[in-house]
């Protein structure tokens, strides 16, 4: 997108240098090539000024529409700083529920189900003018059942962020009942889970 804006700011440029040569080098040229040619009236010659302008007026349109394109498509490092900042506060403290058969035991899915997780919430706290896509938190390090590591980046950003991350298993399991089963069988417990996690710039 940014080489298709500084071509139509060439353009543009190109524009409205041939608006500007004057009428008489116009027909001087022209007498030089074909002398027996018509004589161009001074309305044509405004009128293709006019013409001329007004495509270049297009051009320049286009050239910042084109920018505005490029820079919603990336992001900046305030923007991807704000967005681990916000993620993290998030997801600190957060808490999530096992498998009633898990004994609580059980290590996180920190390669996939997690990884997509952060580079969620990275996105979603973007804010407005940050693009929809573009996180990338990848696995860095030793990683545990129980502990990560993630590489965060973001497209267009220069800054990395390192964010660490913890699951623990609480106390406080849940008391529940499953669905379609009769008395004492459908009691269950699930474990419950909370994560810490924490950032800052830089690697891991």
């Amino acid at each position: 997108m940014r080489a298709m804006a500084a071509t139509s700011f060439i353009l543009s440029a190109l524009l409205v240098a041939m608006a500007c040569v004057k009428a008489s080098r116009v027909r001087a040229w022209r007498t030089s090539i074909n002398p027996s040619a018509s004589e161009v009236s001074d309305s044509s010659f405004a009128v293709a000024r006019v013409l001329l302008l007004a495509m270049a007026a297009l051009g320049v349109y286009t050239g910042f529409h084109n920018l505005a394109v490029a820079d919603n498509g990336t992001w900046s490092d305030d923007e991807l700083t704000s967005a681990v900042q916000g993620a993290t506060q998030e997801l600190n403290g957060s808490f999530e529920y096992g498998d009633p058969y898990d004994d609580g035991t059980a290590p996180a899915d920190f390669d996939g189900e997690f990884a997509t997780k952060l580079e969620d919430e990275i996105t979603e706290h973007g804010g407005g003018d940050a693009p929809g896509y573009g996180v990338d938190a990848s696995l860095t390090g030793p990683t545990t059942g129980t502990e990560a590591s993630y590489r965060v980046t973001a497209s267009g950003a220069g800054k990395t962020f390192c964010m660490h991350v913890t699951r623990k298993h609480t106390d406080d399991d849940a008391d529940t009942v499953a669905p379609g089963l009769p008395g004492d069988k459908a009691q269950v417990t699930m474990p419950v889970y909370t994560y810490g996690v924490s950032s800052r710039v830089g690697e891991c």
